[in-house]
């Protein structure tokens, strides 16, 4: 059975602006139920993560910072969410989701968190409404149990994983992959092991032909034993800040592409994410059910 770490404890008072992507996740999680792609035997609250495993990457100091709100005005406006204790037990949350969702992926090749992607966040800092990095955090903890030995991140949100590639910049055992808008946010790119930066507007036929050509190199070269997708849906051509130009179909396939090439190397999976802005909030849930409704027609 495939398992979805899912949470509705920490729902944030945000402003307008704020409030309308957030919507996403519980429209994601009653689409899903309603149109018996899942039930709810498939969802677990991942609770919250301990302090001892958020300090496998993040440092003492930016933890504490987060911890007791001590956060300065200045590193707020850089994450972009009002300073709460909610909004950190959610970021706990969802990190807990993703290290819930590795765990079950070892079990049942294919697990998800319905949150999480926050690649922005880097060892001694947040960014970009990224307060803590799901995925590191989880691949720190996979590897600090010797459950794996090498993981490999692919990151196809439309902005670049820059906390990510921070984070793994000198470890040998975790590849960072980020294909993502060359003319997108961060204006500062990191650098991951593989970055493929797109031109705007790229479309289906570019976009998939690079993804089916990179991802089987990479994973011949690397041979990792864990793979954490990214699967964010801001790469289509109706997202307000993704300048690219896929469409569903070409979104669908992404995903179709990545969780094949799992499944044909035996390579355990978790999936985060990630983001997703286009007008029509319908298109952000579709976009995003299909990759749940990918994964359930695989297994």
């Amino acid at each position: 059975m495939i398992k979805i770490a899912y949470s509705d404890r920490y729902v944030l008072e945000l402003p307008e602006k704020h409030r309308f992507p957030m919507l996403k996740y519980e429209l994601l999680k009653d689409q899903l139920l309603y149109e018996g792609t899942i039930t709810t035997d498939n969802l677990h609250d991942p609770g919250l993560v301990e302090e001892d495993v958020v300090l496998l990457t993040h440092t003492l100091d930016y933890w504490e910072k987060l911890k007791y709100l001590r956060l300065t005005d200045r590193e707020i406006r850089k994450i972009g969410f009002p300073r709460s204790e909610k909004l950190v037990k959610r970021s706990r949350s969802s990190v807990m989701g993703t290290v819930y969702a590795s765990m079950q992926a070892l079990e049942h090749k294919i697990a998800f968190n319905s949150a999480g992607g926050t690649h922005h966040a880097y060892t001694d800092r947040g960014e970009g409404f990224c307060l803590m990095n799901d995925m590191a955090v989880a691949a720190n903890y996979l590897l600090s149990q010797n459950l794996v030995q090498k993981v490999l991140i692919v990151d196809l949100d439309v902005h670049q994983g820059n906390g990510t590639a921070e984070i793994f910049q000198n470890k040998k055992e975790v590849f960072t992959f980020s294909m993502h808008g060359a003319d997108n946010y961060p204006l500062k790119k990191e650098k991951s092991d593989l970055d493929i930066a797109l031109k705007t507007n790229t479309d289906n036929y570019t976009y998939l032909t690079l993804l089916k050509d990179t991802l089987p190199k990479l994973v011949d070269s690397h041979k990792p034993d864990f793979i954490f997708y990214q699967a964010g849906v801001d790469i289509l051509h109706t997202d307000k800040l993704g300048k690219l130009a896929l469409t569903k179909d070409g979104c669908k396939e992404r995903d179709e592409i990545v969780l094949g090439t799992c499944l044909a190397h035996d390579i355990p999976v978790a999936v985060s994410m990630g983001g997703g802005y286009s007008e029509r909030i319908a298109d952000i849930v579709d976009a995003h059910c299909n990759t749940y409704r990918m994964a359930f027609s695989m297994l």
